[in-house]
């Protein structure tokens, strides 16, 4: 299906979440046809079409696939993700999509996880990886993505942190957070552009201990909280405390934490 210009529509799967609204927004105001898939029922807005299905219960991914060519695929949680990327593959082979675009994460192939602490904590990467690996085994044309974690993930961490009297930090994690309208412009590019395999990871413009972070946080808020360091075991924490979600050659993001909390939380920088 196409639209009365001619090209058919994007979907976006995911497009509800924070990078996938964004995502949504930008290819909107590029001059196409966006479709989102949804686990909510949604009315239509002007250039976004919304189509009710589910990945993880491989439900309405046919009809929201049907007669698209492009295919970014944001929906991501903490676990499942491979078999939703290969519900969505099932889908999408048969309807003739042309390019699959695919959000990692940086490190999904550096953070072993193995243990059950490793999975409790970082099952994310483990299963990001595994999401990869479906996407470039699927036949289908594809561009895989991978991105550092998104101010707004660690905001939110933060500020469930701070709620304590005393803030418990993972010694010595280190983050190099990158403001997710960043992503979302590099894959629309990517969309919009010929598939590409695995493309150059897209990182913050620094990188800080999770302590750092939080602190951060606080002065924004004027809180004050001691902070107390805890060294979790386990394979995959200690991959993080040496490093394995930085990605320091790749750091072409441009707003840093410190501009991203003035924003949000109305300070002065």
């Amino acid at each position: 299906m196409q639209t009365e210009h001619g090209q058919a529509p994007i979907l976006v799967t995911g497009g509800t979440g924070t990078l996938g609204k964004l995502v949504v927004a930008r290819l909107r105001d590029s001059g196409r046809t966006v479709r989102v898939l949804s686990r909510h029922s949604r009315e239509d807005e002007d250039g976004i079409a919304f189509v009710t299905g589910d990945l993880a219960k491989d439900e309405g991914i046919e009809a929201a696939v049907e007669g698209t060519e492009i295919v970014v695929h944001c929906a991501g949680t903490a676990k499942g993700d491979e078999h939703k990327a290969l519900n969505l593959v099932r889908a999408a082979s048969p309807a003739g999509v042309r390019h699959l675009v695919f959000i990692s994460v940086v490190g999904a192939d550096r953070v072993p996880v193995e243990s059950g602490v490793d999975r409790a904590m970082f099952g994310y990467f483990a299963s990001k990886l595994a999401a990869e690996r479906v996407v470039a085994d699927s036949g289908l044309p594809w561009t895989t993505l991978r991105a550092t974690q998104f101010h707004d993930a660690i905001l939110k961490t933060a500020r469930g942190m701070a709620k304590l009297p005393v803030v418990p930090v993972p010694a010595g994690f280190q983050f190099q957070p990158i403001d997710s309208g960043e992503v979302a412009d590099r894959l629309v590019e990517l969309a919009l552009g010929p598939p590409a395999g695995r493309v150059p990871d897209i990182a913050g413009p620094r990188a800080y201990e999770m302590a750092e972070l939080v602190r951060g946080y606080l002065r924004a808020r004027h809180k004050h909280r001691p902070l107390l360091p805890i060294r979790f075991p386990g394979k995959a924490a200690r991959a993080v405390r040496d490093g394995a979600t930085l990605a320091p050659d790749r750091a072409v993001g441009r707003r840093t934490w410190e501009e991203f909390l003035a924003d949000q939380l109305g300070v002065s920088r």
